[in-house]
């Protein structure tokens, strides 16, 4: 039996599949990860700061403008995205009642996009923001409209700060919370574009009890020997096929 014979045998016989995962996710949908060979970290810029100084909540407050102006770009990056075979494999097996839910590293909002429902958002979403003085909420769309580079609510003047997790800044207690319940309670857990390197989201999977593990990333991880099934390739290709 081949790998991918043992991964598609062990999705038909489990009914509580959750699937965690990252950046390496949406690189197929042209967003760039962070630590890749061509990730957002290492790109070089003429700024004093390194990119991801500029995603810190030191900088949103004492550099508001810039973190605007980097942020917007990063925001209409992600708008435009589409999401790929990986994001529309795991709506499926939603759609089947297979997998019981997403935990996500990424802000992105793709996996909704493709359909999915029951999606844990560790670091918030791009999709989401509201103002920091009266709450008020927006869209994106209307979000990046009032960007001029810095976006003031129309309401009462405020800042309006993205729902994103800077760095610097905790993690939402009740998401965490939600992830660490769902991961706890799945009997089959796929690991997908994720270095694992990032805590404590990363410390998450440890919750795992079930008896199927899959790692799903191009390049290896602290955890591979850990798992039942290892696949170095993309996200999109293995579910894609798995799935169909």
């Amino acid at each position: 039996m081949t790998d991918m014979e043992r991964l598609e045998h062990m999705i038909q016989t489990h009914h509580h599949i959750v699937f965690f995962g990252g950046a390496g996710v949406s690189t197929e949908s042209n967003i760039p990860d962070f630590r890749g060979a061509n990730g957002i970290y290492r790109q070089k810029t003429n700024l004093p700061w390194t990119p991801e100084e500029m995603l810190s909540h030191h900088f949103y407050e004492e550099h508001t403008e810039e973190f605007f102006k980097n942020y917007k770009n990063f925001a209409e990056a992600m708008v435009a995205a589409r999401p790929n075979r990986a994001h529309y494999a795991l709506a499926e097996l939603e759609r089947q009642g297979r997998l019981s839910g997403i935990v996500t590293q990424n802000i992105d909002g793709l996996h909704q996009k493709a359909g999915s429902r029951n999606v844990m958002e560790l670091h918030g979403s791009i999709l989401r923001n509201f103002c920091t003085r009266c709450g008020h909420s927006f869209d994106v769309m209307r979000f990046l409209s009032l960007c001029s580079p810095v976006p003031h609510c129309p309401l009462c003047g405020g800042i309006i700060k993205p729902d994103v997790v800077l760095y610097e800044e905790p993690l939402d207690m009740d998401t965490m919370q939600d992830a660490m319940d769902t991961i706890q309670t799945a009997d089959m857990l796929i690991i997908g574009g994720t270095s694992l390197v990032v805590y404590p989201a990363a410390g998450f999977i440890d919750y795992f009890a079930g008896d199927a593990l899959v790692m799903i990333n191009q390049d290896e991880t602290g955890k591979d020997s850990a798992c039942d099934l290892v696949f170095h390739d993309s996200v999109g290709k293995v579910l894609g096929e798995a799935v169909g």
